[in-house]
């Protein structure tokens, strides 16, 4: 039998050292090509609350509702900046239309509504995965549930990054 020298032991030490860097390095990696948008909808975001409503005009001309879930509810009401993880914002976007029916009623051209929806947009935030983009993964929806086209998902967060309040627009309106 071979008596285990010193050299020995440290050439396993370091073989085991090789290994406990480059094992997580691989999963680093992998995780770093993660997209940083989403490609599902986040279940019963219809019940979620409302946080705000948006008007954009310009090219969009466009309604929104904004929702939070219950995480992100709590952190706009109590002002906890940065989000907590598992705060997941929506936006629901309509273009947005005269209502004939209520501009009959007021005798003039005044009220708008929401026509057909154009798409609908979240935020989740989970600083673990989406570490790359402040701790926010974005995701753009068609009308009918479809993840938007790759190239536009990356502009969110850059644009986002700007924002003053950990990448979020929307103030919450109580």
């Amino acid at each position: 039998m071979r008596r285990i020298t010193f050299f020995n032991l440290v050439a396993v030490a370091m073989l085991v050292g090789v290994i406990a860097c480059v094992v997580p390095a691989f999963g680093r990696a992998d995780k770093s090509s993660d997209p940083v948008y989403l490609n599902k909808i986040p279940s019963g975001y219809r019940d979620w609350k409302l946080i705000s409503v948006a008007h954009e005009e310009g090219n969009l001309h466009s309604l929104g509702a904004v929702l939070g879930n219950d995480v992100a509810i709590k952190a706009y009401r109590e002002g906890t900046l940065p989000f907590p993880d598992g705060a997941i914002i929506a936006a629901l976007h309509y273009g947005h239309v005269p209502s004939e029916e209520n501009n009959k009623v007021f005798g003039r051209a005044q009220s708008f509504v929401p026509g057909p929806p154009t798409n609908i947009q979240f935020m989740v935030k989970d600083s673990k995965q989406y570490a790359a983009t402040d701790g926010w993964g974005f995701g753009s929806f068609t009308p009918d549930g479809k993840p938007g086209n790759e190239t536009a998902m990356k502009t969110c967060a850059p644009c986002h990054a700007m924002a003053s309040h950990d990448a979020v627009f929307t103030r919450y309106a109580p």
